[in-house]
């Protein structure tokens, strides 16, 4: 759907990221939805419809329940994890341009590091093809995604080293951020590369994301009525998600390439082409890194930087607050906290209202993705 800006978030919410919530993933969902009903200037008898993915644990009905939200007339969740991030946006902007739904709150919350932590081996094989890979020693999402980033390092000759310089400048991005984890320690090349390997020679402790406690939560309704609201206005320009034949959200090893990102290249495509903006257009990006590697392939996938040529971008510190393309101003899910992407959505909205910690001067549009959607913010 082209959604031409018709659309917006006009609330945001968080709770703080941690190690150890000490509350319920209910309780989190709960507060950081409160939060972002609030700050858009409406009430939870506002609210009818409800997003999230598919894995969240928090039901629909006891979050309504609990917020005091009168009647749900839309809910859907959205396939997988983090690679569906900016696709809840989507869905939740279509159903509100249809007219399904007034104002749709957006939700993920989780234990992640004090509960169930999803780099533990799991108890059971699961789906067939989580089964065929556990039979090789694929078990944690380092090991399964790293085959994937080794095509991509060996063709452009890439080193660990080489993701120690994005990692750098995501710890500086949160090093100045008092909501991220990592607020006030920065690190050097050096302790990147001190850090313990993971999965070598790819992976790194430092190159892998957090494993947080916490939940965050947006406020998609119309462009009108969130004009009228309490916050600056942040139109949705754009919004796409990608499945590609042959593909798979984590054994993506099948392709022709395993090297490239054929879904974050057709989201971008999807992206430029409805909005009428081009990457030189963009002021500020907010990528997903489960893992550092990714950034640098998403940079090239998305046409910000030619193929092969990511590795100098980053090292030239073109990410950097005062570079070409600021990205992951509050840290990203490396500094910040890992909210499975939902926190660099709430950071993008945050730049375009221009109150983010690392604000990006004059900043006008943000591009916002998780690889496999991927959405386009501007100012109103």
């Amino acid at each position: 759907m082209n959604l031409n800006g018709n659309t917006a978030i006009a609330g945001i919410g968080q709770t703080e990221f941690s190690k150890e919530s000490g509350r319920s993933e209910l309780q989190l969902a709960a507060e950081a939805s409160i939060a972002a009903i609030r700050d858009a200037g409406l009430t939870p008898a506002d609210i009818d419809g409800t997003m999230t993915f598919f894995e969240d644990t928090n039901d629909e009905l006891q979050l309504a329940n609990t917020l005091g939200i009168q009647n749900i007339r839309w809910m859907a969740r959205s396939k997988g994890g983090g690679g569906s991030a900016c696709a809840t946006i989507q869905l939740a902007a279509s159903a509100v341009a249809s007219g399904a739904a007034n104002a749709v709150l957006v939700y993920r919350a989780f234990n992640e590091r004090s509960g169930r932590r999803f780099g533990q081996p799991p108890a059971a094989s699961g789906p067939v093809q989580r089964d065929l890979h556990l039979a090789m020693g694929l078990d944690t999402p380092a090991k399964i995604y790293s085959l994937w980033y080794k095509r991509y390092m060996e063709t452009y000759g890439l080193t660990n080293e080489d993701l120690g310089h994005y990692v750098v400048t995501a710890r500086e991005y949160a090093a100045t951020n008092p909501a991220a984890w990592y607020y006030e320690k920065p690190i050097t090349l050096a302790d990147h590369q001190e850090s313990r390997w993971i999965c070598e020679p790819i992976l790194r402790r430092l190159d892998c994301c957090q494993e947080s406690d916490g939940g965050c939560a947006l406020i998609v309704t119309t462009r009108e009525r969130a004009r009228d609201l309490a916050q600056p206005l942040v139109p949705i320009l754009g919004a796409a998600q990608s499945q590609l034949w042959n593909g798979d959200i984590m054994f993506d090893y099948y392709r022709d390439d395993p090297g490239e990102f054929p879904e974050a290249a057709d989201v971008a495509r999807q992206l430029w082409q409805v909005t009428g903006l081009s990457p030189s257009d963009i002021d500020v990006a907010m990528l997903y890194e489960n893992f550092s590697p990714i950034v640098f392939m998403m940079l090239e996938a998305h046409g910000f930087v030619p193929r092969g040529e990511a590795r100098d971008f980053v090292k030239s510190g073109q990410l950097r607050i005062d570079g070409q393309l600021p990205t992951n101003t509050n840290g990203g899910l490396l500094g910040e906290g890992y909210i499975h992407g939902y926190n660099n959505m709430t950071e993008a909205v945050r730049q375009m209202r221009g109150m983010a910690a690392n604000q990006v001067k004059d900043a006008e549009t943000v591009f916002v993705s998780s690889g496999r959607s991927a959405m386009i913010l501007g100012r109103g």
